[in-house]
């Protein structure tokens, strides 16, 4: 067999005889496995040669070659290292001006028999070479399921690091976040009118595996929102929120965030209001918050909000004229409204903001729960207080800005966080309860009886109960008082133990 001379035509650049020579052994013996070998290596070489977007047609000749041998399935080296080739094409393509996706059609037909190792190097090349040009290739979908997602090598989930030494986001994750884009953006259906439609049966079989990436590698950003925003799509709104979670807290300052949260509730739900207050309320360019402005205004149309909707509307306009862009219908209908033009425009709308985000931002907390607790002590100096629930539960954190003159008794419910500094809490949400609650708290006690004040001492018990002395100057008490009062459960650093404490005291006939 001329193996060894055909491998020397072709390492030495005499392709043309090369392929000569291998057709020659191919027409004689046109079944043999080492015959078809031979002339694939050199259809190889010439694809090497030809991988330019210049000579497309010379490359996609020998790549069908190369298909119309029909190698048997573990035939795998020749296509792993064709692999490249193909991909170094592909990329050739989509760096041009204006790429030509019929060629890059014409090639995916062409390979989809082809005997690749999966996964492997070569097989993830091909990957990242079809998926460049997603955004604007009709057929991602069928080229992403014909390579199946569960190819990817372990490279493939870690991150890229970029010469500046930054990072970029792993190849699996940008398949996913491609994948999910291309189900919402739909597909042309000619039975609907040539409008853009969504498969829903894949739309919800991808969920499943939206879930798997998401259970395996929490450190990806973007799998949760686009999960969010498919089950949005497929109308199941009841899971969306708690899916979106994870992802909203980290991108808490982006205003598409509150955006999706809002589109999650029902019109007569105030938490949609609230969120695109909280939308509103973030420093973002007014070009992407046309749609954002004009899903809020609805809404304070009908709570006669006329001022503030107006000044939501000019806005909107402002940023749409700016541009020389079409005026939505609506938009024009409200411009011609009487009460448009009778409403005083204000400067902007942040107090509206202010007042109703506080509500939106507890969403993002809703899967920790809440606890009662009752603030033990307050340091009025550092706006520090101390909390307690039980003997577990307890710590102290800054209330500057979320309560005004804590005092101890106080009752709130909580969200907390700990920081991992001894007790050291952070407030994720917060209310005051009233003085009511303090009956289901295990950390509060009602007791009565006489006091006694031991002595010269400024303190005295009540009931077995420390009552301390600015409390019996305050009040004038004297030994023998009859009293009742308020005790809080206190850990005494000195004596290292839990005991009662009063901080609120009466005379029995009070």
């Amino acid at each position: 067999m001329p193996a060894s001379e055909i491998k020397a035509l072709r390492k030495s650049g005499q392709l043309e005889k090369a392929l000569e020579m291998a057709q020659n052994e191919l027409n004689l013996t046109p079944d043999n496995i080492w015959a078809k070998r031979n002339i694939s290596w050199v259809y190889y070489e010439f694809l090497k040669a030809n991988a330019t977007s210049e000579n497309f047609d010379a490359f996609c000749n020998y790549l069908n070659l190369l298909k119309d041998l029909n190698l048997p399935e573990d035939e795998h080296m020749i296509f792993d290292n064709a692999s490249y080739q193909i991909g170094k094409l592909i990329f050739a393509i989509q760096k041009m001006e204006h790429p030509d996706y019929h060629r890059i059609n014409q090639v995916f037909d062409m390979i989809k028999s082809f005997h690749f190792t999966k996964p492997s190097e070569g097989y993830s090349f091909l990957y990242k070479a079809f998926h460049k040009g997603y955004k604007n290739w009709s057929r991602y979908i069928e080229f992403a399921d014909w390579w199946g997602f569960e190819q990817f090598s372990e490279n493939d989930f870690k991150k890229d690091k970029l010469p500046n030494g930054r990072e970029m986001m792993s190849l699996v994750e940008q398949a996913y976040i491609a994948y999910a884009k291309k189900i919402l953006e739909g597909h042309i259906s000619e039975e609907n009118h040539f409008q853009k439609i969504m498969d829903h049966e894949k739309a919800t079989a991808f969920l499943l595996k939206l879930d798997v990436i998401i259970d395996m590698h929490p450190e990806y950003q973007y799998p949760p929102y686009f999960k969010a925003k498919l089950l949005l799509a497929t109308g199941d709104k009841e899971h969306v929120l708690q899916s979106f979670l994870p992802f909203a807290k980290k991108k808490r300052n982006e205003f598409w965030v509150w955006e999706l949260i809002a589109d999650t509730f029902k019109n007569d739900d105030r938490r949609k209001f609230d969120c695109l207050c909280k939308a509103l309320s973030l420093k973002t360019s007014d070009d992407f918050l046309i749609g954002t402005r004009q899903k809020l205004v609805p809404f304070l149309i009908e709570k006669k909000l006329y001022s503030e909707a107006k000044t939501e509307i000019v806005k909107v306009h402002k940023t749409i004229t700016s541009h020389g862009w079409k005026i939505p219908s609506q938009l024009n209908a409200w411009l011609n409204e009487a009460w448009f033009k009778s409403a005083n425009q204000k400067q902007n709308n942040q107090d509206l903001y202010n007042q109703n985000i506080s509500s939106a931002e507890e969403l993002l907390f809703m899967d920790i729960p809440e606890d009662i607790v009752i603030v033990e002590f307050v340091n009025k100096d550092k706006k520090i207080l101390n909390f307690i629930k039980d003997k577990i539960t307890n710590g102290f954190f800054k209330y500057h800005g979320l309560i005004h003159k804590p005092k101890v008794g106080d009752v709130l419910q909580v969200r907390l966080q700990n920081k991992g500094n001894e007790r050291f809490y952070k407030v994720l949400t917060l209310k005051q309860l009233s003085k009511e609650y303090q009956k289901k708290s295990d950390a509060i006690k009602q007791i009565s009886g006489s006091l006694q004040i031991t002595g010269d001492h400024k303190f005295g018990f009540l009931d077995n109960v420390f009552v301390p002395p600015d409390l019996i100057n305050s009040r004038s008490l004297k030994n023998g008082d009859q009293l009742k009062g308020t005790a809080i459960l206190s850990f005494n650093k000195r004596k290292n133990e839990w005991s009662w404490k009063v901080f609120e005291i009466n005379l029995e006939n009070n």
